[in-house]
């Protein structure tokens, strides 16, 4: 899997960051990224998706209601929250790589109380892989990197590989977490629930 670290640094603009990169790594990013959440989870049960593992740091500021904004996050709320986000990427740059230059959100995200088994875990992922890989199947076959637009929260322009990263790199970022998850989940199993 690629390594975001020099992103997560500010070492590197995201621009030099994708440098070279093709529509076909996009591809095989994005399946490497979901083959990695789903060999995560391939040991858990259903108890494990439902688990509320314990979050000094949990801060969510974009929070649907204000409640839930220090809320611990289960395994399936991380799952459906990760792929939303790489979708709304993915979308946007199909947009971008298309010729279109629009602001604006393409986002939904499944409610995450809806998600509390490993089956349903698994069907997210793979419906994730999918529309995402039928996103860069919209891509003309001259995409316009000539779009650009600035995000606050990443230095330099971004195209449309580089908006389809932003996904990426967001998405890997809640590796650590579902695995931080699954530990304590497992570890809260051995001792009993």
């Amino acid at each position: 899997m690629v390594d975001f670290d020099l992103l997560r640094r500010e070492e590197v603009s995201l621009a030099d960051f994708i440098d070279g990169l093709t529509k076909e790594d996009l591809i095989d990013l994005t399946n490497e990224l979901i083959d990695r959440q789903l060999e995560l989870i391939s040991g858990c049960m259903d108890d494990d998706v439902t688990f509320v593992p314990v979050d000094l740091d949990a801060n969510d500021p974009y929070a649907a209601k204000s409640e839930d904004s220090q809320i611990a996050w289960t395994l399936g709320h991380v799952i459906v929250h990760s792929t939303a986000s790489s979708e709304e990427a993915a979308f946007l740059a199909a947009e971008m790589a298309r010729g279109v230059d629009r602001e604006g959100r393409s986002r939904y995200e499944l409610p995450w109380e809806t998600v509390t088994t490993v089956v349903q875990c698994r069907a997210r992922l793979e419906e994730s892989r999918r529309m995402r890989l039928a996103s860069l199947e919209m891509w003309p076959d001259d995409h316009h990197l000539e779009i650009v637009r600035s995000y606050r929260w990443v230095r330099g322009p971004v195209n449309a590989i580089g908006r389809y990263m932003m996904g990426l790199w967001h998405e890997s970022e809640h590796i650590g977490q579902i695995e931080k998850i699954i530990r304590q989940a497992h570890a809260q199993r051995e001792v009993g629930y």
